[in-house]
């Protein structure tokens, strides 16, 4: 779609459709003290994480009183905070919409988000969850890391894949928009796909993770990786079906 100025004496402007990548902020309580302190706690381990990210602030999944309110105002505050943009609400109607309106929110009703489904064996506190809303960007280079990394060490790659050419030590955690390639053993924890790409994958030459995600579908090592790729080489991908998503881990083929 494209609206261009009629007057071909005065060019001025053109406006056109766009597409821009969101994450959305689900909401499942209306305390948003609760929500402030467990994003807080979530965004400690990955400071930085986000780079003034437009958000969309979800509360479909809420059951709310007829009387009942949420503290807009205070949840946009904190949402900065952490370098979030807050610029749309979705699931609200009547009285709350007008509210968050008044807060320089714009409906986003129809927007679509992406629910994934995490493994049952572990399962989150009751934390707010931020979840992707538009497809993956397209990645530019990867980042390499040309050592190993001990425990407590944290690599983010925004946007792009990461390579580690040693050893991820239990404690350590290796982050990335797209693919997460482990060049050595993977012990510590692989998050691939952090912004919503479902497509990314973790590929490890030893597999023996704490924690392997993708799109924020997870695996623990409480829920031991099966004998054929325990300690081998193997790769980690999504799979989608009728009740959700979740991880395939797979003996990587000579």
């Amino acid at each position: 779609m494209s609206i261009v100025s009629e007057d071909p004496h005065s060019p001025c402007f053109e406006i056109k459709s766009a597409d821009l990548s969101l994450v959305a902020l689900l909401l499942k309580t209306t305390d948003v003290t609760e929500v402030t302190r467990a994003l807080a706690d979530q965004l400690a381990e990955s400071p930085g994480f986000f780079d003034q990210d437009p958000v969309v602030i979800d509360i479909s999944a809420l059951t709310l009183l007829e009387d009942e309110t949420i503290d807009f105002k205070g949840l946009i505050v904190a949402l900065h905070e952490h370098a979030l943009v807050p610029l749309a609400i979705k699931g609200a109607s009547g009285r709350l919409l007008d509210l968050a309106k008044g807060h320089g929110l714009v409906d986003a009703s129809d927007a679509r988000i992406r629910r994934s489904m995490p493994m049952a064996e572990a399962a989150p506190t009751q934390a707010p969850v931020v979840e992707p809303v538009a497809p993956a960007p397209t990645y530019s280079s990867a980042m390499r890391i040309d050592k190993s990394l001990r425990s407590g060490q944290q690599i983010y790659a925004k946007g792009r894949d990461l390579i580690v050419m040693g050893m991820v030590n239990a404690g350590a955690e290796v982050i990335a928009d797209g693919h997460i390639h482990v060049y050595g053993t993977l012990r510590g924890k692989a998050i691939a796909g952090a912004r919503g790409n479902t497509q990314a994958q973790i590929f490890a030459q030893v597999m023996e993770p704490e924690l392997i995600s993708i799109a924020g579908v997870y695996r623990t090592s409480e829920n031991p990786l099966p004998k054929d790729v325990l300690g081998q080489p193997a790769q980690v991908s999504l799979q989608s079906g009728p009740d959700g998503d979740k991880l395939l881990i797979t003996p990587l083929k000579n």
